[in-house]
């Protein structure tokens, strides 16, 4: 059957709605396997990328991403991974989409208006005045989009294109191109930014941050297409620099988060990206002061300004707390979120191998001299490098398909890392033995009697004492041996009415144990920084371990999520500088701890 609507970019769409599908046998849900891949990286078709000098193509992101050849556009450098991925999500910003790279090519149409021109030659001249990019950029800020470029046909034509090239490379079973892109809220230079991703059918169009800036009007768009057959979920990302806006008390410029909005963002919004070449978003020292690892790769301001981004209501951790007092007063939790990570890299390819970067960028960060200098960045003041390569996220699926990978998505049996691919597995239950994750039945019994990250813990059984969590580590054979397995669970303080966290050291390499007074050792450091290299000989290949909370309160609300951390290792920086003969930056660690975060497991307290 069909149907026609009117899709609020003001297309007329004829629809098809798809009818039930036929009822199958589910797989064995320990038969899943994990899969890697991007879920948030852009090329030419972003107006960003394009105004740094950025020429990569889709079909060049997707040959990158499946172990090909292929040369960065701004360069000419012949570019390779050393593991491929699995999938790949192309992130191209909604707003503008596709049309910069028109606006500037001799051979478009587009090219001869008198925008066309000077934003050409302001890219391309340095002594150009530079007021056609700044009207490019003021219009994003303000939400005033140049009426020309946004129209529903340019829009459909260039989506449709993106649908092509996903479809051509897609390989079920053995390569995955999902259908995605990014809705650039950005009111008043705040990142509110969502990535969305669909299923296993594109929508005719994607919504824009034109459109509207709220995130209410996204759910709503995303709502008909699924009343439309079309399932979708978003995926916010970068709180870190939302400037205290992306979980906080309000909605974006509407009074305070209401029981319905709270129930559209848990029903439309099941994950958050921990960390991108933006900086990770998962704690802040100044929140979680007890917390030795909570400085990781810090990124502070807003992007592209000087401003210092509020730290509180800006983090991961702190979210999940909150979501507690929201749950409590309101009946239902926004912030119930699992975990992956990403890129967000602007160069058209994924760089979430830190011996193998080629910047983020564009051309001003696209060889070692760029990236390693320390002079002041002239809009936001820091010195340069700043982060680390780019995140990856993994996920647990029955197969390498659209559809099975949304589905893993979906029920956030997730977990985020910084780069490396690690193998991360966790179940939570109440009545694991204490040497389940030794046993090859680990998954078995991790699906039967209880539930992977993600998940809620099933009520509590009488008699029962405190929740469990069995958890398997594996290295990634392309990186460093593992350093320790943590267990973070975080709750809301009910007397002071604040967040709350403790952080447990689960399993240790190398058979060291926590201290009296909590404590542990450094796993210690086999990096020599003037060759950039390091030696597998402190750290364990695998880590296992099965823990039941200590400090188990059964009246409250508590997450669970595993960090697990890898001994240290190069950083990008320290390889940029051996290899082409630079001073070490100083304003950087020469090393870095890549790591993983899981999705949580929660328990709610009987009612």
């Amino acid at each position: 059957m069909t149907r026609i609507i009117r899709c609020l970019t003001g297309v007329f769409v004829l629809a098809a709605v798809a009818a039930p599908a036929a009822a199958q046998d589910a797989p064995d849900p320990a038969d899943r396997q994990v899969y890697f891949g991007e879920e948030h990286m852009h090329t030419h078709n972003s107006f960003d990328a394009v105004t740094v000098g950025v020429n990569q193509t889709w079909e060049q992101a997707y040959r990158f991403a499946m172990g090909e050849k292929v040369t960065l556009s701004t360069t000419g450098d012949t570019m390779q991974r050393r593991t491929p991925y699995d999938f790949v999500a192309i992130t191209d910003h909604s707003e503008y989409f596709g049309v910069l790279k028109d606006l500037i090519d001799p051979a478009s149409p587009l090219s001869t208006s008198d925008f066309a021109k000077g934003l050409t030659a302001d890219l391309n001249d340095p002594n150009s005045s530079g007021s056609y990019l700044a009207q490019l950029i003021s219009t994003l800020l303000n939400n005033s989009p140049l009426e020309e470029y946004v129209t529903p046909e340019l829009l459909q034509s260039n989506w449709q294109k993106y649908v092509n090239a996903a479809n051509q490379y897609n390989k079920p079973g053995e390569f995955t191109t999902l259908f995605a892109y990014e809705w650039t809220s950005i009111p008043g230079g705040r990142n509110m930014h969502r990535n969305v991703f669909f299923r296993d059918k594109a929508p005719p169009v994607p919504f824009s941050a034109f459109d509207s800036y709220h995130p209410e009007d996204l759910w709503t768009y995303m709502e008909v297409m699924r009343n439309l057959g079309i399932e979708s979920l978003a995926i916010p990302h970068n709180s870190n620099v939302s400037d205290g806006w992306m979980f906080g008390p309000n909605k974006l410029l509407a009074g305070p988060i209401d029981e319905r909005y709270a129930r559209r963002q848990q029903r439309n919004e099941p994950l958050f990206e921990m960390a991108q070449v933006k900086g990770q978003s998962e704690a802040h020292p100044l929140l979680s002061p007890n917390d030795e690892f909570a400085g990781f790769e810090q990124f502070p301001n807003l992007i592209n300004t000087p401003v210092v981004s509020q730290v509180k209501h800006g983090f991961y951790r702190e979210a999940l707390a909150y979501g507690f007092r929201l749950e409590q007063e309101l009946g239902v939790n926004p912030y119930k979120m699992g975990a992956v990570a990403g890129a967000d890299v602007h160069s058209g390819y994924q760089a979430n191998e830190e011996f193998n970067y080629y910047g983020a960028h564009g051309r001003t960060d696209d060889t070692p001299q760029k990236r390693l200098n320390q002079a002041p960045n002239a809009a936001t003041q820091l010195p340069g490098p700043i982060v680390s390569s780019a995140g990856t996220t993994a996920i647990w699926a029955d197969r390498n398909t659209r559809e099975a990978l949304f589905d893993g998505l979906q029920r956030k049996e997730t977990y985020g890392t910084s780069g490396t691919l690690i193998r991360l597995r966790v179940f939570g239950g109440w009545d694991f033995a204490a040497d389940m994750a030794d046993g090859d039945d680990f998954a078995r019994l991790g699906y039967a009697g209880g539930v992977p990250m993600g998940g809620d813990l099933p009520a509590m059984p009488s008699g029962t004492g405190a929740p469990t969590l069995a958890i398997q580590a594996v290295k990634d054979p392309e990186s460093g041996n593992l350093d320790r397995i943590q267990i973070i669970k975080v709750w809301l303080d009910a007397r002071l009415n604040r967040p709350a966290e403790l952080i447990y050291d689960v399993a240790l390499a190398d058979g060291r144990t926590v201290g009296a007074d909590g404590s542990v050792a450094p796993v210690g450091n086999t990096v020599d920084v003037s060759t950039a290299t390091y030696t597998n000989d402190i750290g364990d290949a695998m880590l296992t371990a099965v823990w039941t909370d200590p400090d188990f309160d059964p009246s409250r609300h508590a997450a669970y999520y595993v960090r697990v951390l890898e001994i240290p290792t190069p950083r990008w920086s320290t390889y940029d500088a051996v290899r082409n003969n630079l001073p070490l930056p100083t304003v950087v660690p020469h090393t870095i701890q890549e790591r993983a975060w899981s999705s949580p497991v929660w328990y709610t307290p009987a009612q």
